[in-house]
């Protein structure tokens, strides 16, 4: 959550992680990694970490437990 762009392969939980050109960059060919890792550094820093808080922070995440848990118990 610091806004730093992410390179990576596209591997395990990666695709659903990074947000391609928003977030970070990703390939699924080694060759093409380091052109991966140029795209990424040209990302908007501020755009990464405001990406990341809307997605990963604690209080997004208790706000939607809480809101299921609602529901849950609304619903029996």
């Amino acid at each position: 959550m610091c806004g730093t762009p992410i390179a990576a392969m596209r591997l395990g939980a990666v695709p659903e992680i990074v947000d391609e050109d928003v977030t970070g960059c990703t390939t699924s060919d080694r060759a093409e990694f380091r052109q991966t890792v140029l795209r990424a550094m040209k990302l908007d820093r501020a755009q990464v970490r405001r990406t990341a808080i809307a997605r990963f922070s604690a209080d997004r995440m208790v706000r939607e437990y809480a809101d299921l848990y609602s529901r849950l118990i609304e619903n029996g």
